[in-house]
């Protein structure tokens, strides 16, 4: 008996369904990854996750459009095969499932090795290793049963039992995109927090040009308008959400405030005021304090500059 003929439609329906699992289910493991870093925050990272900043968004995304899209890709060539058992015959089916199966299963190798090697090292098997070990062992464990079942017409024979997976998982990915709305919130609020990002940036900036102002006329800036030399310092960032001033306050001696209006806190676990650390600051080696976390509404950064860190210009 001949073998069945493989037309464009088989190959393309194939080769889009695999790329659309295949990116559906690294988008799924770096998600859960990144929800594990947010609840589990390693203490030696001094910039823990920032849920808004670390990619949740573009995997959520590619989750919502690629699995959907998968699943119809299949639905389309199981219709093709009940129409033609031969369809289920053709090389870019064996192809696509035995190389899904070899990719399951070397990850779970993989899996297991890193797992094995980290014990016998000695490291800590914090808790977070141990999550994502379990994720990617689940994860390709069920990929690689469903996709032999599937090479052995299992699901073929018992469409009831596939469709019940089909919807168990499903409502597994659903219930995960929602747990990352509950982490990044609504695009509303993500949009509100790249406002406060870059409000802190502008804050940076400004307080840059006022010790540059310093190290050259000794002295901090009486007004913010002082900053306005554009051969020097450049222009000075205003408030991008109401297109405001920042507002700056001069104190006693070598301190000055700088404050602005927040959305919200801080999301990221940066050292409070109570509690700094130390930065190395542009152009130096050693380090001062530094702190940039704040609350919702209006927020003022006390700022003194020290002349040790930042000896004014030699003239």
């Amino acid at each position: 008996m001949d073998k069945p003929r493989v037309t464009a439609k088989d190959f393309f329906l194939w080769a889009g369904a695999m790329v659309a699992f295949y990116w559906s289910v690294i988008a799924y493991i770096l998600l859960v990854f990144k929800y594990i870093d947010y609840a589990f925050p390693n203490p030696l990272n001094y910039y823990p996750v920032d849920p808004y900043q670390s990619g949740i968004s573009f995997e959520m995304a590619s989750i919502i459009v690629l699995f959907p899209l998968y699943l119809l890709l299949v639905r389309l060539i199981r219709s093709d095969i009940a129409r033609d058992a031969s369809r289920g015959e053709v090389w870019v089916r064996r192809w696509a499932l035995i190389l899904t199966l070899f990719i399951a299963g070397i990850a779970i190798a993989v899996d297991l090795i890193t797992l094995l090697t980290t014990f016998l090292n000695g490291e800590a098997l914090t808790t977070a290793f141990m999550l994502k070990i379990v994720t990617v062992l689940l994860i390709a464990v069920a990929v690689f049963l469903h996709f032999i079942s599937d090479l052995r017409g299992y699901w073929t024979a018992y469409p009831s039992r596939r469709n019940s997976v089909v919807i168990a998982v499903a409502v597994l990915v659903v219930a995960t995109i929602g747990a990352g709305f509950v982490v990044v919130g609504t695009p509303q609020q993500a949009r509100l927090a790249r406002y406060d990002t870059q409000k802190v940036s502008d804050l940076q900036n400004i307080q840059s040009q006022v010790v540059t102002y310093y190290q050259a006329k000794q002295k901090v800036p009486g007004v913010m308008a002082d900053l306005n030399n554009t051969i020097s310092y450049g222009s000075i960032p205003v408030d991008p959400q109401t297109g405001d001033a920042y507002k700056y306050q001069p104190g006693e001696g070598l301190s000055f405030k700088l404050c602005a209006d927040f959305n919200a806190a801080s999301r990221t676990n940066q050292p409070t005021p109570e509690t700094p650390r130390a930065v190395t600051p542009y152009g130096m080696k050693t380090g001062v304090v530094d702190n940039w976390s704040h609350a919702a509404g209006a927020v003022c950064f006390d700022r003194t500059i020290d002349p040790a860190f930042y000896p004014p210009l030699q003239k």
